[in-house]
């Protein structure tokens, strides 16, 4: 396994399957869209498979990267550098396992423009997995910002009715922030020579300019998060794509934010994250509580499971800048239980949508009487939502209010009204659609999920169970890249006091 490119296969194996629809599947009738479908299907199978491969060689004791790739690309300084550590692997494997359910919930719902529409999934996964894999800040930025052009299509072609407004809104909030990071990265080579992140995750930047790069690249991750008060996006961009670009927006592109505060603020400009964590936590905290308040008025499902993803990063961002064990640890956890059961939610609004053509809340109630087992793995993934101890959002919130509550027991405390508020609105949620007398005419023939769909959304529920009762294997992989990770922002901070007294006792 050591001799394979393994992380270039995983990474463009699906834009390989997307030229090979492009090419080779000619037509437009339903035979060529059925082929472009499980040219599709396959390709992101086959990529899962490979991806575990990374799970299965990886050396869970060192913090280092690994499977690390190297080739010159532009002059002698920009390289084609490609890695994983404790942190990015799990990204990647996240990203490949929830492929194939968005390409099989994609199945039916597509009716227009499909082989266009898997080649722009395709192309999106490999922009997806290249931003975990990247170790040079030029091809991070390229994998980081050339995702926002497959999505934007996604959305913009196959969205709802208010889908170009939707679309043209993500664009231009994610590539304004991002901008200034890419003046942040030119700043970066003209002060050190290099791009290579290895190197410059051990270069040490003076203070000052840790500042501007830090709200840089800060503009960038918070609007990616996204972070209170530029999140307006979210909820258009949500309401408006279809199932499969919700579940990859929520559960990937929205991590890419998290990623980049513990791959780049953190330990390349420690005193900055020092300097500014109090203005994450008072950020985090308004947006816990303020959206979770939001999300209780929707009318809307998607726009309610879109504003709980804003409180549910929250906890991320607070629990990342507690700067210790548990608050990073909580938040790399959080972070990949979010993306299974806010993809579980999204899907979970898509099956009924696709049946009744409404995300109306008030067009449903008592689904429990026509489809028993949709009601109860929404009913898990509720409770997941909710925080609720056997579940894995349980174990990355209490971590990330355990951390936060070591730093400032005051922001802990704030933040854990977010879990009550949560239990009201995704409560409330299921209350209304799920139990109660079926009373609508349109409901009485609403069938439950069928295979393919069960295919999908189950094998998620159980993943969320088993997680929450045993997250040993996430720890497992991130303790060493979390330790080393504090050891440094600790280093770099000490040095720096040494330094200033030096001085005062000049």
């Amino acid at each position: 396994m050591s001799d394979w490119p393994i992380l270039s296969i995983i990474t463009f194996l699906p834009l390989l399957g997307a030229l090979f629809i492009f090419f080779l599947v000619r037509g437009e009738d339903e035979i060529a869209e059925r082929g472009a479908k499980y040219v599709a299907l396959w390709t992101t199978i086959i990529t899962f498979i490979l991806s575990i491969f990374i799970w299965i060689e990886f050396d869970f004791t060192t913090s280092g990267f690994q499977f690390v790739e190297e080739r010159q690309w532009l002059g002698d300084t920009i390289a084609y550098r490609m890695g994983v550590d404790g942190i990015s692997m799990l990204f990647v494997i996240l990203t490949t396992f929830l492929m194939p359910g968005c390409i099989l919930a994609s199945w039916v719902s597509v009716k227009s423009r499909v082989k266009e529409y898997m080649i722009a999934f395709l192309v999106l996964e490999t922009l997806l997995i290249g931003v975990f894999c990247a170790l040079d800040l030029v091809l991070f930025y390229l994998f980081f910002e050339g995702g926002l052009i497959p999505m934007f299509l996604i959305i913009g072609i196959w969205g709802g009715k208010r889908r170009v407004y939707a679309s043209f809104k993500f664009f231009l909030y994610t590539l304004l922030g991002s901008v200034l990071m890419l003046i942040a990265i030119m700043a970066m080579y003209a002060q050190s020579g290099t791009t290579d992140i290895t190197q410059l995750l051990t270069y040490d930047f003076p203070a000052g300019m840790q500042t501007w790069l830090w709200l840089a690249f800060f503009a960038s991750f918070a609007v990616k998060m996204p972070m209170w008060p530029v999140h307006t996006w979210l909820p258009d961009a949500h309401v408006e794509a279809p199932t499969a670009g919700s579940v990859i927006l929520a559960a990937i592109l929205l991590k890419m934010g998290g990623y980049g505060f513990l791959r780049f603020s953190i330990p390349m400009f420690p005193l900055a994250s020092a300097d500014f964590a109090p203005l994450i936590f008072t950020l985090s905290v308004i947006a816990i509580i303020y959206t979770s308040l939001v999300a209780l008025m929707q009318q809307d499902m998607k726009k309610l499971v879109a504003y709980s993803s804003v409180a549910h990063m929250g906890f991320v961002t607070m629990g990342i800048f507690a700067l210790n064990q548990q608050g990073i640890q909580g938040g790399i956890f959080q972070m990949l239980s979010h993306g299974l059961v806010s993809g579980a939610l999204f899907l979970c609004v898509g099956v009924i949508y696709d049946r009744m053509h409404t995300r109306e809340i008030s067009a449903y109630g008592g689904l429990v009487n026509r489809m028993p087992l949709y009601a109860l793995v929404f009913m898990i993934f509720t409770m997941a939502n909710v925080g609720l101890p056997g579940t894995s959002s349980f174990v990355g919130e209490f971590l990330t209010l355990l951390g936060t509550y070591k730093v400032n027991t005051w922001v802990a405390f704030l933040a854990t009204t977010g879990v009550i508020l949560s239990a009201c609105y995704a409560l409330w949620l299921y209350r209304r659609t799920v139990f109660g007398e079926m009373e609508k005419e349109s409901l009485k023939n609403i069938t439950d999920m069928n295979r393919r769909e069960a295919l999908v959304i189950v094998p998620l529920a159980v993943l969320i169970i088993f997680f929450g009762i045993y997250p040993a294997p996430i720890f497992d992989v991130t303790a060493a890249s979390v330790e080393n990770l504090i050891s440094n922002y600790e280093q770099a901070l000490a040095t720096f006091d040494a330094a200033n007294a030096a001085l005062q006792a000049q």
